[in-house]
């Protein structure tokens, strides 16, 4: 599966277009990565939970992605997308990170 950001493949014709496709991931995030996020956002630096749970969760909206661009028949995948959320829960101290992957699933020649 080739993937790209680009609208087409250099040197590679784009035979058919199967569609938008998309791959989602949803992670927690606990009450101590987030309170760890917490301090290291109070002393500046980076933050390693979020950068392993968002790291982790690109992966997998992409592989899903993937999948179901071989489930229609696509060899490639055109116009990738990624958008990364985070939505605090009220309810309890945790967070949830929303990852998004889109793209156009084609068959290149």
């Amino acid at each position: 599966m080739i993937l790209a950001t680009t609208s087409n493949i250099e040197g590679r014709n784009i035979k058919e277009y199967r569609g938008i496709i998309f791959g989602e991931a949803v992670v927690g995030i606990d009450f101590v990565r987030d309170f760890g996020a917490s301090i290291t956002n109070f002393f500046g630096g980076r933050s390693k939970e979020y950068e392993e749970e968002i790291a982790n969760a690109r992966a997998d909206a992409v592989n899903e992605m993937m999948n179901r661009a071989k489930k229609i028949g696509a060899n490639a995948i055109i116009g990738i997308k990624v958008d990364v959320e985070s939505i605090a829960m009220s309810n309890d101290r945790s967070s949830m990170i929303i990852v998004t992957a889109t793209g156009t699933a084609v068959v290149l020649e």
